[in-house]
């Protein structure tokens, strides 16, 4: 039988949404105010749900402790209060709509967390927006 754990973050970011492709104006007309040359922020709020078979020695589909960890060490510490587009190397070339900044995410964590272990990435970059991604 499976379980789902999960453990809430957030991190406060500005970032601008932008094609280097193309003009001002077109990207005003697909990002509109997200694409601020200036910049804009949110205060994002994450949720990182790990699945799996709870470890009969333990009780634990995973340590939340190490998941906390991981999470404030990998995630908080590498977003919080940076210009995304300037400061974090995966979007200097990487436009940081909040599906990207899910995916970058996954990808870190990922990396981290047992392979038997199933990863999904909530992030909230509204209270009404917000996307989820978990692998595939």
């Amino acid at each position: 039988m499976k379980v789902t754990v999960h453990r809430k973050a957030h991190f406060n970011a500005a970032h601008r949404l932008f094609n280097p492709k193309w003009d001002d104006e077109k990207n005003k007309s697909v990002f509109g105010k997200c694409s601020n040359p200036n910049y804009h922020g949110h205060n994002y709020e994450l949720v990182v749900a790990v699945k799996g078979e709870v470890d009969p020695e333990t009780g634990f589909v995973m340590d939340m402790k190490i998941l906390r960890r991981l999470i404030s060490s990998e995630i908080e510490e590498k977003l919080d209060h940076k210009n995304l587009n300037i400061e974090v190397e995966e979007f200097k070339s990487l436009n940081p709509t909040a599906e990207n900044i899910a995916i970058v995410i996954w990808n870190i964590l990922r990396a981290h967390i047992k392979s038997d272990l199933e990863v999904r990435v909530t992030l909230y970059e509204t209270p009404r927006n917000y996307v989820t991604y978990s692998g595939s």
